[in-house]
């Protein structure tokens, strides 16, 4: 196996960095807003989940966009601009004092959506044998900067509570531009390539959507990350009321359960196997996961704890995999189009998470919650059965 160029291992390095400081400040406040906040005035249910959920629905909005977008120009600039909104969502998060200034911040934090474009990013820096390994090596970036943010959030929220956060993701915010600024420019296609049609190209579009290997890492994705939201609408109260964990303590938990789950993790995703047998993987990690949900229901605080670290093991394998294959089944010409739809499908999936974990909270308790993304996974393992996925390695890559 071929090993990156020095441009190349420089271009991924910075990408790498770039994810892990925007999505530390997004997810530092999962394990947070649903119990911090509880106390904010008009304070609900249903407007908690609004709340951990509300960036999914400007983020599915505008991933789209903004992947097309940067297509057209360069993907740089489209990112600071996001990077920018997001430091404009976060300081008015942190001055609220109500649940719907929280939620408004969250909206404008969504507005930020540049997973597209990045992703995108990613294959111009590279050529096309070094993808699937730095698509992998950026997907393995998101999921530290989930496990990193579940135990820095709780422990700046024990200083300065959810607005020490928020103030805290404004600040990864900038420091993602200062990375963005100093990326070399990027390899992209010829100009003619570039200014093949001004406006929006729907045959493009239909191209990265009738592709079968690509919608099925769009549901995937999509499921996912409406079962993280409504998972975490409910985890840190279960810690704290059944689990008998005070709120201080939550960090060490998150801590205890990721470092846990790291042998899972390492099994699922090491080396290419998955690129050579994703569906196999895929559905080892969706059983991993099942578990983890199966043992949370308990209410008790040992299965509570053991469960974590199954959650968290299918969670971040398949965190890990995802985005890697699916930028290897996008055709190269439309690779922005197709992730822009990939991060869609997946701030989609954040947004309904959290309305679905705060209405079933509401009405029929946590073990609504549990039961509910139980049988998600099971749906959700049945369609992948079905869908014949081909290996990434099958695909001709441009």
């Amino acid at each position: 196996m071929t090993s990156f160029s020095s441009s190349e291992a420089r271009a991924v390095s910075m990408l790498a960095t770039l994810y892990v400081v925007r999505m530390l400040g997004l997810f530092m406040v999962l394990p947070l807003i649903a119990i911090y906040s509880a106390d904010l005035a008009g304070a609900t249910p249903f407007l908690l989940g609004l709340a951990v959920g509300a960036y999914g629905l400007t983020q599915a909005s505008l991933q789209i966009p903004m992947g097309w977008l940067s297509d057209r120009v360069d993907r740089r600039v489209v990112i600071i601009l996001g990077l920018a909104m997001l430091v404009l969502g976060s300081v008015v998060a942190a001055l609220s004092t109500s649940i719907w200034g929280v939620v408004l911040g969250r909206f404008l934090q969504g507005a930020g959506a540049i997973a597209s474009a990045t992703m995108a990013l990613v294959a111009d820096y590279t050529r096309a044998e070094q993808r699937a390994k730095a698509s992998a090596i950026i997907g393995g970036s998101i999921a530290i900067a989930f496990g990193i943010a579940l135990v820095l959030g709780p422990a700046l929220a024990s200083f300065g509570g959810l607005q020490a956060v928020f103030a805290a993701t404004a600040m990864l915010a900038l420091l993602g531009m200062v990375v963005v600024a100093f990326l070399p420019k990027p390899q992209r296609f010829s100009r003619e390539e570039l200014s093949s049609g001004s406006g929006f190209q729907r045959s493009r579009l239909a191209q990265v959507l009738s592709i079968r290997s690509l919608n099925v890492m769009y549901l995937s994705i999509f499921f996912l990350h409406l079962t993280l939201m409504a998972v975490f609408v409910v985890v840190p109260t279960s810690l704290e009321v059944e689990a008998g964990i005070a709120l201080e303590q939550h960090a060490f938990v998150y801590l205890g359960a990721l470092l846990c789950s790291v042998p899972g993790i390492y099994w699922l995703v090491q080396g290419r196997r998955y690129m050579t047998r994703p569906m196999t993987n895929l559905l080892r990690s969706l059983g991993v996961l099942f578990i983890g949900l199966a043992l949370l229901s308990a209410g008790q605080w040992a299965p509570t704890l053991i469960g974590l670290c199954f959650f968290f093991t299918g969670f971040t394998a398949l965190e890990a995999m995802l985005p890697s294959l699916a930028s290897i089944y996008a055709p190269e010409s439309a690779r922005g189009t197709a992730m822009g739809v990939f991060a869609s499908s997946q701030f989609i999936g954040v947004f309904f998470g959290g309305i679905l974990g705060g209405a079933l909270l509401g009405s029929v308790g946590a073990v609504g919650v549990w039961a509910g993304m139980a049988a998600l996974t099971v749906a959700w393992a049945a369609l992948l059965s079905l869908s014949h996925l081909t290996s990434p390695d099958a695909v001709e890559v441009a």
